[in-house]
């Protein structure tokens, strides 16, 4: 692994990309959210739906920064990587607002 002062730009990019793609799932489901909000019946569970959207959103936008500078600092520093909960925590969130989604369309 090359120096700290010498990171090899490719890991550095990498980690951008990742971070990248958290921010982007971050913005679908706010538009997911706002589309819930605007577009669905005015009812408690579509309200609902859009609420826990957002925070799904917000979530990810958060859990993808905080990795992305656990990433950054253990590339620079020419350590491993860290163990993160940050896939398993987005996957459950997703996975919850299917479901939820899907009972929304249900009911």
């Amino acid at each position: 692994m090359p120096a700290a002062d010498q990171t090899d730009p490719r890991y550095a990019l990498a980690n951008e990309r990742t971070f990248l793609a958290y921010e982007r799932t971050a913005v679908g489901l706010l538009v997911a959210a706002v589309g819930a909000l605007n577009l669905l019946r005015d009812s408690w569970g579509e309200t609902l739906l859009g609420v826990a959207l957002l925070a799904a959103a917000a979530l990810t936008a958060v859990v993808g920064m905080h990795r992305h500078r656990q990433a950054d600092a253990a590339i620079r520093e020419g350590r491993a990587l860290p163990a993160s909960s940050a896939v398993p925590v987005v996957f459950t969130t997703v996975l919850v607002l299917v479901v939820l989604v899907g009972l929304s369309v249900l009911v």
